[in-house]
């Protein structure tokens, strides 16, 4: 049973994710029939740390208080890409787990997680804006970038901001039951859980490549999203043979004409649901997807969620 908490830190430590740890375990609630946890904040860097936002943070608790925890949470902290973490937290973080403790990490917190070897073979998630550093800096993990938790019990690693609050609600839900996560949820005025993944937030575009021999092709493309083409009629434009054409597409853009083709009608999709009231239809037209249910089906498998729900977490409850 979850019942003793403790939330380590470091200095740089962000505000708002060390702030999710509390908000879910460190607040009585007792008045409403939640659960009341035994929660500590502890430092690994002495007693004073600073935040990445100015101000300091003082706690009387050190490692030692790690060894009683059921859930050890690590949030997210400046230059954690980078920097080298302290080996007693790291021996601290091992022996935890060692003996049953679970331990989870909120955005770049992963980093502190993958020093100690924690996620050794393990899927784990962070934010999407760390996500290649983590896997160059880490290559034994498997770096899951879309999504907004993995549970690896006892293992629990969630992406950026609101995705630790997420992973929280989901640690509670697993151990009290749903009734107990979505009382709490409904306490913080957030969803007891979230459609989709990080897909939905990440900003991609694909890279320009040189395209010395499909470039005028791919400028073509760009603008008549609305049609249905063939390799064949695209090797014809190039004024090469089907096969050359598909050879040089892919060594210059990495990838082939439809995905290249699907992908931008995805995000021209992305671009009409944030900025305009056009139907479904209309944008399942003007994209190429012909139906709003292609548009739908295509959506989820690129985005993890559908274009309904994307249109209402950029635009609110009325865009929709």
């Amino acid at each position: 049973m979850l019942k003793n908490v403790a939330a380590v830190l470091l200095d740089g430590v962000h505000p708002f994710e060390l702030g999710v740890v509390c908000e879910v375990f460190g607040m009585d609630r007792s008045d409403d029939g939640l659960p009341v946890y035994d929660f500590a904040v502890v430092s690994a860097e002495g007693p004073g740390l600073a935040t990445h936002c100015g101000f300091t943070v003082s706690t009387p608790h050190g490692l030692e208080r790690l060894e009683e925890a059921d859930l050890i949470a690590v949030p997210a902290g400046e230059a954690f890409t980078a920097r080298e973490f302290p080996p007693e937290l790291l021996a601290a973080l091992r022996r935890a787990v060692d003996r049953g403790t679970r331990v989870l990490s909120v955005c770049s917190g992963v980093f502190v997680l993958a020093a100690a070897g924690l996620l050794d073979g393990r899927r784990c998630a962070v934010h999407w804006h760390h996500a290649e550093q983590l896997a160059r800096r880490y290559p034994r993990l498997m770096v899951e970038p879309d999504m907004l938790y993995v549970d690896e019990d006892p293992v629990i690693t969630s992406a950026g901001t609101a995705a630790g609050i997420d992973a929280c609600l989901h640690l509670v839900r697993k151990e009290q039951g749903p009734e107990v996560a979505n009382k709490l949820a409904r306490r913080m005025v957030v969803p007891p859980h979230r459609d989709g993944g990080q897909a939905q937030f990440i900003e991609r575009p694909l890279p320009k490549a040189p395209a010395d021999t499909v470039g005028e092709v791919l400028a073509w493309m760009e603008t008549h999203l609305d049609r249905e083409v063939t390799v064949e009629q695209l090797a014809a434009r190039a004024h090469m043979a089907p096969r050359t054409f598909a050879r040089r597409f892919r060594q210059e853009t990495g990838t082939t004409p439809y995905r290249w083709l699907l992908r931008q009608r995805v995000l021209l999709a992305q671009e009409l649901l944030e900025g305009t009231d056009e139907t479904m239809d209309a944008i399942a037209w003007r994209t190429g997807f012909g139906t709003a249910a292609a548009l739908r089906h295509q959506f989820l498998r690129a985005l993890g969620t559908t274009p309904n729900a994307y249109r209402r977490a950029f635009r609110g409850p009325q865009a929709a």
